[in-house]
């Protein structure tokens, strides 16, 4: 009996993040109340708070649970096989020009969090997630030789700072397009790395 009410809290707290990331991505992170995600569940705001305690700790879980879904592909695609070949199904993952659905709602939470700490700490430990699964395959790399790289870390973070600028000005200014984003950062991580930017295509 207490595996089953465990499972139905689990089930519930699955399905009200499920419709607060969908309610992000239209909303906005600021402007998404308890009471539009009760409206979309038709429950009451009484069982949100129930399962979140706050407005501000459903959202920042939501935005966790949002781009940690995108972070579990990159993981998976960042592991087996040669370090290019895993660099190149990581970059056509991540960032909006892959399956990263979570990128509209990061973008936003960049705003957010200058005034909000509990999205600055979700923010800062789902950074320090990409540049780890990053970071693992260009150690990786190095270590067989495929890469030249003589300070990984500096690499990790100059690539993280360029697909973050490039990915805003695609999807909020609509100044660079997919293609030349991908493009772009292919370039710089073929310096970066000393290979051949045919490879990463």
């Amino acid at each position: 009996m207490a595996g089953r009410a465990r499972r139905s809290v689990e089930v519930r707290r699955e399905e009200i993040l499920s419709t607060t990331v969908e309610l992000l991505e239209r909303l906005g992170l600021a402007s998404t109340r308890v009471a539009d995600v009760a409206v979309a569940l038709d429950v009451s705001p009484a069982l949100v708070f129930y399962h979140f305690g706050t407005k501000d700790d459903l959202v920042a879980e939501a935005f966790a649970h949002a781009v940690e879904k995108d972070l579990h592909r990159l993981d998976r695609a960042a592991t087996g096989g040669d370090p290019i070949e895993r660099l190149r199904r990581v970059l056509r993952l991540y960032g909006p020009t892959g399956r990263a659905t979570g990128w509209r709602i990061w973008i936003d939470a960049w705003a957010v969090a200058q005034r909000d700490q509990n999205i600055r700490t979700v923010l800062k430990r789902l950074d320090h997630q990409w540049q780890d699964i990053l970071r693992g395959v260009v150690d990786d790399g190095v270590a067989s030789g495929d890469f030249t790289c003589p300070d990984p870390e500096a690499t990790v973070a100059r690539l993280s700072a360029l697909v973050d600028g490039l990915s805003v000005a695609a999807v909020v200014h609509r100044t660079v397009t997919r293609d030349q984003l991908r493009s772009w950062v292919a370039a710089q991580l073929a310096v970066e790395l000393g290979v051949d930017v045919a490879t990463l295509d």
